[in-house]
């Protein structure tokens, strides 16, 4: 079942193409102050954003799961996933379940806190809920890139050594 029908995409910003939709997609996630490595998708064949509802909604090729290593928690992409956003939070979320004991259970919310304590936390219907680190939830190579910049007392004291 889809609930992007072409009257919705007729009043939203709609792009065609993994390149693109992951750029967008990420650009995203930073505006409204989420983690960009939140919606790891893979294969993504459209995306689109209803500005004046905060409705959002990202197709991809396939079903996919990502473990996320930091946090040991493995998630399910669907094919179709559709939300509403707005600053710090993606509200009556569709097509992501994270893997909980020993059964999934479907998110409905995604919130990270205002003023930023550096948690994120997972809803899912019933009110159960789960917070993580939002540093669990960064794209691989923002990491390695932070890594390999020395710190810069490190670079004055090879400066000093001349």
């Amino acid at each position: 079942m889809t609930l992007v029908t072409e009257e919705l995409k007729a009043r939203s910003e709609v792009y065609y193409g993994d390149e693109i939709c992951q750029e967008k997609s990420k650009f995203l996630l930073q505006e409204l102050g989420l983690p960009r490595g939140l919606l790891p998708l893979k294969d993504i064949i459209e995306c689109g954003h209803v500005e004046e509802t905060g409705f959002v909604w990202l197709k991809q090729k396939k079903k996919i799961e990502h473990c996320f290593e930091k946090i040991g928690r493995v998630v399910s992409y669907a094919p179709e996933i559709t939300g509403y956003v707005e600053k710090f939070k993606i509200k009556k979320l569709t097509g992501v379940k994270a893997k909980e004991l020993l059964m999934w259970v479907s998110l409905n919310e995604i919130s990270v806190d205002d003023p930023p304590t550096g948690k994120l936390t997972c809803k899912a219907l019933g009110g159960i809920f789960r917070t993580f680190p939002t540093s669990a939830f960064e794209l691989e190579e923002e990491k390695k890139v932070e890594a390999q910049v020395p710190p810069l007392n490190h670079a004055s004291k090879v400066l000093s050594n001349k």
